[in-house]
C-alpha cells in the first residue's frame, strides 16, 4: 500500500495587534533587537524603514538573522509543538523541527509598523484521508504499528510543504 507522507508549514505572523503573551513578547524582543541592529545599518539616520535598509544599504538582510538571535530562545518555551495549530480535539498536536524567522516590515521611527514572521515546518506525517476541509493525518516515526491518528481543520497560512510516496 502507497502512504503519502507529507510535511506542513504553518506561517505564524506577529505584528501590534498580538494578543496572546508569547506574541506579545516576541513582538517587542524582535521590535527592541531590530532598533539595535539597525543602528550599524543606518549610521546616517538616512532611513526609517527595514524595506529601505534592504534597498539602499548592502548586507542589511542580514537583519533577519540578526534578529532572530533576540527571539530563538521563546521558540524553546514551544517544546517544538508548532503554536495555533490544533486538532479537533482542541489539543497542539504539530511538531516542528525547524523554523526560518523574518522581519515582513518595520520602521525605525512607529512600532506599530512592525511585523515578523516564523515558517515552522512540521515533522513527516502520513496523510490517510482528506474528509472536507479537514486532513486526517499520524506521526510518520512514531515507532509503533499502531497510528495515533489527528483530525485537524486547514486553516490560513497552513500548507502543505512537501509530499512524497512510499511503498
Amino acid at each position: 500500500m502507497t502512504q503519502r507522507i507529507i510535511s506542513l508549514c504553518y506561517r505564524k505572523i506577529v505584528d501590534s495587534g498580538a494578543t496572546k503573551p508569547w506574541d506579545k513578547l516576541v513582538f517587542e524582543d524582535s521590535y527592541t533587537e531590530f532598533k539595535m541592529q539597525a543602528q550599524f545599518y543606518n549610521q546616517e539616520k538616512k532611513y526609517c524603514t527595514f524595506a529601505e535598509l534592504v534597498q539602499q544599504v548592502p548586507g542589511a538582510e542580514k537583519l533577519h538573522f540578526l534578529v532572530s538571535a533576540a527571539v530563538t530562545g521563546y521558540l524553546q518555551q514551544l517544546n517544538e509543538i508548532v503554536p495555533d495549530i490544533i486538532n479537533n480535539l482542541g489539543k497542539h498536536f504539530l511538531k516542528f523541527t525547524k523554523f526560518q524567522f523574518e522581519i515582513i516590515n518595520s520602521d525605525l521611527q512607529n512600532k506599530s509598523k512592525h511585523q515578523i514572521a516564523f515558517n515552522f515546518y512540521s515533522e513527516p506525517l502520513i496523510w490517510h484521508e482528506t474528509i472536507d476541509n479537514y486532513l486526517l493525518v499520524s506521526d510518520k516515526n512514531s515507532g509503533s504499528d499502531k497510528a495515533f491518528p489527528h483530525l485537524f481543520r486547514m486553516q490560513p497560512y497552513l500548507s502543505i510543504y512537501s509530499l512524497q510516496t512510499e511503498n
